[in-house]
Parts: structure tokens; C-alpha cells; sequence
């Protein structure tokens, strides 16, 4: 009598989307998955006020892409959904994915991950075998993880605004809801979408607004023609386009919406950044609402002085200066983490620990849950045996490379570490899994 194999066991770390999608994927492979969240809610950062204390949703936040190429390939929106849905939208989104494919059986709540440790030397070719520490003591093994806890959570504090401003000192991580700016002089720092979000937010009722953009930008609009404009730039957001000519094509219809941005205060932009993309921030410019300085050079008290020569007093700086990875349960030692750089091939394996996959640790410049999938897809067929990793000198040497791209093309900044343009980032893993598909055979 043949006997079928035991269930290949994965863990995956996080219950957000990240973490439901590659558990999706590796469930409906025939894998024993269980997820391990935080907290007592799925959705991560789109679950407002969630009780894992790692999300960083406000009260307004909306997706930056439209429904049609926010959403998975395999499950829609309700109808009736706005064309760029909220948190509550993406948080009932996740809950209607997760039950859909049968996922929360796999998930154990309140579950704090405090170690994550190999078992095996792989060295000695032994099999990959991981061991999961729980705070509440437990340990258990598994033949595979997949880190999905995120990137979004632990702030990235700049030492002067932080420690020598003597007004409210608010990361953006921390800023919920505009009520309690209302008649406050404020100054937001940054040019990021959450940085845009909030100075829209609280610029119609505080007394003096000021955003600072230390760098160069690009602001997509949300419609264009009454089309979203994320409907229309996925029409030639293709491989067989070069990108210049995206580029190009793009930085076209945003001008015919926007305007030129270095008119409306911003630096001129002499790399390449993360899009920002916002609906409403322009007319708030237009309309004085909002001023925007392009640096600031010191600060006394609650005066900041800025490097345009002008100086103002503030009663808030909100800083929405991003964030570093925070991966307090691997040892530096399995995963090294430093200056914000994740040394992982394809973004996802550190070459010398098999078994071991971070899934979601890049910025990039389309709707997440699309690569999502295609990661979910890599990590499945490599665990299904059907694709091989290459050697470790061959990844090695691909990281180099994926540094020195982003070396070359984005400024020297922790955010632009992990940076990624859809496009080429997803022909890259269709590209290596071919090849590591055909060295399995």
C-alpha cells in the first residue's frame, strides 16, 4: 500500500495582506500552513487601530490605486466600492479574501513570534527545518517560513526635528485623525503620500500649514479625464515598453493635470523617487493653504528656520520621515540588517538559510497585492520542489547588482534601499523562475 507524504509544514508571520496571500498560495498547493498574527485582527496596516500595534493607517487613508488594480486577480470588491477604496474598504476586502479561501483556520491570534531560528546545517545539506519561539514559551518546528510582518511600523526619526523641536513632535506613525490641529500652526515634513495625506488633512482648519519636501517629486494625479489615473497608466505600464518612454508618457499626463511641480515650490527631481500620488494637495497649494519650503536648516525652540532665509514659529511638527524594517525576532546573524538593506536575493532569500523567505519588504510604484501574487508564486514552486534556487555565488551576485541599480538610479536614502519599479521587478521573477524551473527538472 503506498502512503502519501506527510503535509510539508510552512509558517508564515503576519496576517496582513502580504502574509494571507502566500499563505493562500501555499494552502491551495497542499501545504500545512499556519499563520502567526500579533494581534486578534487580520489586515495589518489596512485594519485602522489595529491591536497588533503595528499599523499606521489615519482615519482618511485611502489606497493610492484604483479597485481594478488594487484587488487580487482572483477576488473583486464588493460592488459598489469607491474607485480608490479606504481602510474600512481594504480592511472588509481582506476579511471577504480570507474567508473566501478558507484561510482563517490557519491563523492563530495573539500569537507574538519572539524567535525564529534554524535547525539544521545547511552546510551538511541537511534539510531546511526552522524553529518558531512564541512569547508564551512554545516552540514548534517547520520546514518553511515566510516573513510577511511588513515594513511599515517602527518610525525613522530624524535626530533634529525629533530632539531639538520644542513643540508637539508627532511621526507620522502616531497621526490618526486632524481634530486635534484644528487652529494649530503646523509643519509636516516630507512629500511622501502619507506626508500629502496629512497636510491635506489639517491645512483647512490649522491656523499656518508648511510642508517641507527635502527632495524633488513627482505628484500623480488620482483622475484624469474622470478616469483613475492608475486605470489608465496600467495601459502602458508594460515590459515591452521601454522605460523612458513610460516614464515619459507618465510624466506627460501628469503635467497636463498638475502643472510643473518645481512652480508650485518643490525641487526639481534629479533621480528617481517613489511616486507620490494625491487628489487634492495641488489646489491646496494653489489656494495657499498649504506653503511648501524645501528644507529646513536649523531649528531654536519652536522656530523653525528654513533654508530659504525665512524663519517661523510652530506649535506642531508632524514628521512623516518613514521608517526602517524591524526584524526584532531573527538574529542579525541569519538576516543582516543594516542601513536599511536587505541583502536578500530577489527580495525574498537570504542565500545561505533555505527555507527562509521574506515576503513584502520593498516600496514600488504600483498596488502591492498584484507582486504580492507573483512572490507567493516563486516561494510555492520552490517549496513544491519544482523550482531550484540557484547557487549562493549566483545570488550573490544578482544583490550586487539590485544594489548598484538602486545606487545608480535613487538618491542615498533608507526608504530607497528596498525600492522597486513593478515592471522590471516582476519580468525579473518570471525570468528566474524559468530558469529555476528548468534546473529542477
Amino acid at each position: 500500500m503506498t502512503m502519501n507524504p506527510p503535509q510539508k509544514r510552512i509558517a508564515v508571520i503576519g496576517a496582513g495582506a502580504c502574509g494571507l496571500c502566500a499563505a493562500k498560495y501555499l494552502s491551495a498547493a497542499g501545504m500545512d500552513v499556519t499563520i502567526f498574527e500579533i494581534g486578534t485582527q487580520i489586515g495589518g496596516l489596512w485594519c485602522f487601530m489595529n491591536d497588533n500595534d503595528r499599523s499606521s493607517a489615519y482615519r482618511t487613508l485611502h489606497i493610492n490605486t484604483s479597485r481594478g488594480v488594487t484587488r487580487f486577480h482572483d477576488l473583486d470588491f464588493d460592488p459598489g466600492v469607491q474607485a480608490f477604496p479606504d481602510h474600512v474598504d481594504m480592511h472588509n476586502y481582506l476579511k471577504k479574501y480570507t474567508e473566501h479561501f478558507d484561510l482563517v483556520r490557519m491563523i492563530r491570534f495573539q500569537s507574538r513570534v519572539v524567535d525564529l531560528r534554524p535547525a539544521f546545517d545547511p552546510n551538511a545539506g541537511e534539510a531546511a527545518s526552522w524553529e518558531i519561539e512564541l512569547e508564551n514559551g512554545t516552540t514548534e518546528a517547520f520546514g518553511a517560513v515566510v516573513v510577511a510582518s511588513g515594513h511599515l511600523t517602527t518610525p525613522l526619526h530624524v535626530p533634529m526635528f525629533k530632539d531639538d523641536f520644542a513643540g508637539d513632535y508627532v511621526h507620522g506613525h502616531d497621526y490618526r485623525a486632524p481634530e486635534p490641529f484644528v487652529g494649530k500652526r503646523i509643519c509636516v515634513i516630507g512629500v511622501g503620500n502619507s506626508a500629502c495625506d496629512m497636510a491635506t488633512d489639517v491645512c483647512s482648519t490649522a491656523e499656518r500649514c508648511v510642508l517641507v519636501a527635502r527632495s524633488g517629486v513627482v505628484i500623480l494625479p488620482k483622475l484624469f479625464c474622470g478616469i483613475p489615473f492608475t486605470d489608465i497608466t496600467r495601459k502602458i505600464q508594460r515590459p515591452w515598453i521601454p522605460v523612458w518612454l513610460r516614464r515619459k508618457l507618465i510624466g506627460m499626463l501628469t503635467y497636463l493635470v498638475h502643472g510643473s511641480m518645481t512652480k508650485l515650490g518643490f525641487k526639481p527631481l534629479d533621480t528617481r523617487a517613489h511616486v507620490t500620488s494625491n487628489g487634492t494637495i495641488v489646489t491646496d497649494i494653489t489656494y495657499n493653504r498649504i506653503a511648501v519650503k524645501q528644507g529646513i536648516q536649523r531649528i531654536d525652540g519652536k522656530t523653525l528656520h528654513f533654508v530659504d532665509g525665512t524663519a517661523e514659529d510652530f506649535d506642531v511638527l508632524i514628521a512623516a520621515t518613514g521608517y526602517v524594517i524591524d526584524l526584532p525576532f531573527i538574529s542579525r546573524d541569519i538576516v543582516p540588517l543594516s542601513g536599511n538593506r536587505l541583502e536578500l536575493y530577489k527580495r525574498m532569500v537570504q542565500p545561505h538559510w533555505p527555507g527562509l523567505y521574506l515576503m513584502g519588504f520593498f516600496n514600488t510604484d504600483t498596488a502591492l497585492n498584484m507582486i504580492y501574487e507573483h512572490q507567493a508564486r516563486w516561494v510555492r514552486d520552490i517549496e513544491l520542489g519544482d523550482a531550484k534556487l540557484p547557487p549562493v555565488a549566483a545570488m550573490q551576485a544578482d544583490i550586487a547588482a539590485k544594489r548598484k541599480w538602486v545606487e545608480t538610479h535613487y538618491k542615498d536614502s533608507p526608504r530607497h534601499t528596498i525600492e522597486e519599479e513593478h515592471v522590471p521587478y516582476i519580468g525579473e521573477l518570471n525570468k528566474s523562475l524559468r530558469r529555476m524551473r528548468r534546473a529542477a527538472s
